[in-house]
């Protein structure tokens, strides 16, 4: 567990150039994510062979449940709309490896993945997503989530300049001793970088995600 954690912190400090919060990148593209709510912790890197789809390792750290994943992610860009001041998006993803416990879980190693859909809408100002995700292991249990998130921009920047959103996330989990999250936070980004900053506030706990396009 050490190892896993001592991994996410070296990509999250790696991370040091925005991009907008995309899991499918622009044709020959690789990207690096660190990320760390309430209940997780997970590491992620993709590459994106055609614009419609990404590929790539991910790795996570259940904590309330202390188990650890590591396996293949594929992520699909199943919709795209443009308007003459809008963006949205639907992206369908789906992962599988192997999921074991740790810190005093006895579960083995076994077969796990995951399945998933994201749904976002933007403009220069304001921002909408929502997600949801369902996780299963042979030795590990199965769980669920789904968030969704609001947000605006305090000004509009320029191509280039540095971007800031300020957002609120509202989670459920049902399998969580707080099944209902609340999670305000700050986004920046620019040029091939993306961090979020935030707190949840129902659990005192911090949240960020680093996110550096290559």
């Amino acid at each position: 567990m050490k190892a896993f954690v001592s991994a996410s912190a070296l990509l999250a400090l790696g991370l040091s150039a925005p991009a907008l919060a995309r899991p499918v990148s622009y044709e020959g593209g690789w990207t690096a994510i660190a990320e760390h709510d309430r209940s997780m912790s997970a590491i992620w890197g993709h590459y994106t062979p055609h614009h419609r789809y990404s590929i790539g390792y991910r790795g996570e750290w259940h904590r309330d449940d202390d188990h650890v994943f590591h396996g293949a992610q594929l992520t699909w860009l199943a919709k795209r709309w443009f308007g003459a001041d809008y963006q949205a998006n639907i992206y369908l993803s789906g992962a599988a490896g192997l999921a074991y416990g740790v810190d005093g879980n006895p579960a083995g190693a076994g077969p796990a993945g995951s399945v998933g859909i994201m749904a976002d809408w933007e403009t220069r100002r304001w921002f909408v997503s929502y997600m949801a995700r369902s996780f299963a292991g042979d030795t590990t249990g199965a769980s669920a989530m789904q968030a969704a998130r609001a947000g605006f921009a305090p000004y509009v920047a320029n191509y280039g300049a540095l971007h800031t959103w300020l957002m609120v996330q509202v989670e459920h989990s049902p399998e969580a001793d707080e099944p209902v999250g609340v999670t305000p936070l700050i986004r920046f980004f620019q040029g091939p970088v993306l961090a979020e900053i935030g707190w949840s506030v129902t659990e005192d706990t911090p949240f960020f995600q680093l996110q550096y396009r290559f």
